[in-house]
Formats: C-alpha cells, structure tokens, sequence
C-alpha cells in the first residue's frame, strides 16, 4: 500500500485504506465526546467545556466531509477544506461571544466536573492524534483534520488547569480565560487550513 507512507508528502490526498480506518475511529471517539463534554458543560456550568464541546462536534461533521471527499479532485478537496476552515474560524467567533457574554453573566463552574470531563476529553484526543500522526503533513483537507485533534488535546489540557484555577480561586476567570485562548487557537488553525485551501485551489485552476 503505497498511500500509506506519506509521513512528509504534501500531496498525501487520504487514498489509504489505513488512513480511512484511522479516520472512522477518530470520528466516533470525537461524535461520543461532543455528547459527553457538552451535557457536562451546560450542567458544570462551564464556557471551557462547552468551547471544547463545540470542537469535538464540528471535528466530528468535518472529519466526515474529509472521508466524503478522499480520491476527489483537488479542487473539491481544496473546497471542502477552505469550509472546514471558514466553520473553524466562525467557533473562534462564536467562543469569543460566548466568553463575553460569561464576563457579564459570570457565575463560577464545577471544578471537578471540569477536571474529569477534561481528562476524558483528553485520552480520547491524545488517541486521535496517536492515530493519524503518520498522516500529518497531508493536503489541506489532510492537514486540517490534523490540526483539529492537536487543538482538542492542547485545548483539554488547557480545560484542566482552569479546572485547578477555578478551584483554587474560587471564581470562574479561569475558565473564561482559557475559553478565551481556546477561541484564538481555533482562529490561528483556521488561517492555516485556509491559506492552504486556497493556495491548492489555485493550483488546480492552473493545472
């Protein structure tokens, strides 16, 4: 199976029925902790949580876009990207607003629903990146479902220290504040799936 060593082949394009396996799983772990971390978020009253929530369900919808279109042309491969892109930055906006809202209305989260959800969250990341490491520096549609689970494990990381600073403090800035960061990371992401999209997107126009 050729397709399945691309460890640094920017052209990698998912053609791997490795890479579909590993594909189909990280759907699955990340549908289930959609379900898991948002009723936790809502119940925690936790912006983080939810934030990360949101995450787990677009990564889901996306991952599925991204099985969808491996073998397609590039430039449908390139569209579906620079969507994946665009929905990404539009979470980065809507995190932000969220956590705005919560500077106003603040009440202080669950600590330890926090800290568990988070390190659930974060077993079911770190096996999504274990899983599709190989596949890394892929295309953009590639690309993109990677960096989506790096942000999930780095953003439960990040979950858990607010959990320890919203316990240690007694308020809820923590939280807001890691919500807060969590927003920008989604946007830094989105810039890059983009520029990549586009940039792929020209060269199938000229190709």
């Amino acid at each position: 199976m050729p397709h399945d060593h691309h460890d640094h082949d920017l052209s990698f394009d998912g053609v791997s029925p490795a890479y579909r396996r590993a594909l189909w799983a990280v759907i699955v772990l990340n549908g289930g902790m959609f379900l898991v971390e948002m009723t936790a978020g809502a119940l925690a009253g936790s912006r983080a949580l939810q934030a990360d929530a949101l995450d787990f369900g677009a990564d889901a919808a996306t991952y599925a876009l991204s099985l969808a279109v491996i073998g397609q042309a590039l430039a449908t491969r390139a569209t579906v990207a620079l969507l994946k892109g665009l929905s990404l930055a539009a979470m980065g906006l809507w995190v932000l607003g969220a956590t705005a809202w919560g500077v106003l209305v603040q009440g202080v989260p669950d600590a330890p629903v926090m800290g568990v959800i988070g390190l659930l969250a974060l077993t079911a990341n770190v096996a999504s990146v274990l899983l599709l490491m190989r596949w890394r520096d892929g295309d953009a549609n590639v690309r993109s479902v990677w960096l989506c689970s790096r942000n999930d494990a780095i953003g439960n990381v990040a979950v858990m220290l607010a959990a320890v600073g919203v316990w240690g403090s007694g308020t809820g800035w923590p939280d807001l504040i890691v919500a807060a960061l969590m927003a920008g990371l989604f946007l830094s992401s989105s810039t890059q799936i983009i520029r990549r999209a586009l940039a792929e997107r020209r060269e199938a126009r000229t190709a």
